[in-house]
């Protein structure tokens, strides 16, 4: 009687489970889709951005700027055009603040931590910023045995990201990288493919001449567009008014921002397809352990009818 009560708790508690791991699933991929048309909708908007400033910067003939003071780190276009030795890298992680998304947060840990063992190895000194505290507690254990920095953490950030906190993230980093204490910052993050897919990449944000075109391939296989090599030239009798590096003042503070922001869709969306799947994986898990609970819950009760049975027909015979 007790193995009978026991596989019935057993199966009760997956039950209730199972209805948890459910809801989440319906409420993860609600939030998907939206979160996938604000992906696809930024896409055009970055890469063209891209474009723009990528002209700008190739219009001006030098390529060498006069320095400037200003209010703002990211203001200051001409420190955050300039490449330098890398002796400091920084590195901004962006995992979640949620647990119960499949193997996200580790994937992300894994390769943010190859990527820190790559810059070690080439005697570059690394410093983290966590945008998200999921990767925080095993790269804080990690740095006990490797000699990197964790320099901040912006758990908030992840919990609702938006232009808002895109500018607060690229305002310290550019602080950062005009003060000359990191050399380049590199974005490691996930790019979002599809419901059941996504990608860690890292994509460099300082210095910006060294961004590469975003996501230019997955944009053209989308919408269908063919580029010239000649796309980025201009022509010599274009006027830019004002000057070209007032317009670079604002262009430069514009796309480092934008990036971020690209880059926070990117992961939301991916972590979002994560957790659907390994939700719907769950529940499939608790449906099929529900089914073998069940077969042995009527096997013992089988075999209790049976000695039930036993006892009464050797009950009757002794009394014959």
């Amino acid at each position: 009687m007790s193995n009978l009560r026991n596989i019935k708790d057993r199966i009760k508690s997956i039950q209730n489970t199972q209805k948890i791991t459910r809801a989440m699933k319906m409420v993860a991929a609600a939030k998907v889709k939206k979160a996938e048309n604000s992906v696809k909708m930024s896409r055009p908007f970055t890469f063209e951005l891209y474009k723009m400033f990528t002209k700008v910067f190739k219009a001006v003939s030098s390529g060498v700027f006069e320095p400037i003071n200003t209010e703002r780190a990211i203001d200051n276009y001409p420190k955050l055009l300039e490449k330098r030795e890398i002796k400091t890298v920084g590195f901004v992680v962006m995992s979640s603040n949620k647990g119960l998304a499949g193997a996200y947060s580790a994937n992300i840990v894994r390769f943010t931590l190859n990527e820190i063992k790559k810059a070690l190895g080439e005697g570059k000194k690394v410093k983290l910023y966590l945008a998200g505290q999921k990767a925080y507690p095993a790269l804080k254990n990690a740095a006990r045995n490797l000699d990197f920095e964790i320099k901040s953490v912006y758990s908030s950030i992840m919990d609702n990201p938006d232009s808002t906190s895109s500018l607060v993230l690229a305002e310290d980093l550019a602080a950062q990288y005009v003060s000359s204490e990191i050399d380049t910052i590199e974005l490691i993050t996930t790019r979002y493919q599809n419901m059941m897919t996504y990608k860690v990449e890292k994509w460099t944000l300082l210095p910006v001449l060294e961004v590469k075109e975003f996501h230019k391939k997955e944009f053209d296989e989308e919408h269908n567009v063919t580029h010239k090599e000649s796309s980025h030239k201009i022509d010599p009798l274009t006027e830019f008014v004002p000057d070209l590096c007032s317009i670079l003042q604002k262009v430069v503070p514009m796309y480092i921002t934008n990036i971020i922001f690209q880059a926070f869709l990117e992961a939301q969306a991916s972590e979002l397809a994560s957790r659907m799947s390994a939700m719907s994986a769950a529940t499939n898990n608790a449906q099929e352990m529900i089914r073998v609970l069940t077969i042995d819950y009527n096997k013992a009760r089988q075999a209790q009818i049976t000695q039930e049975l036993n006892e009464v027909v050797s009950g009757a015979d002794a009394l014959k």
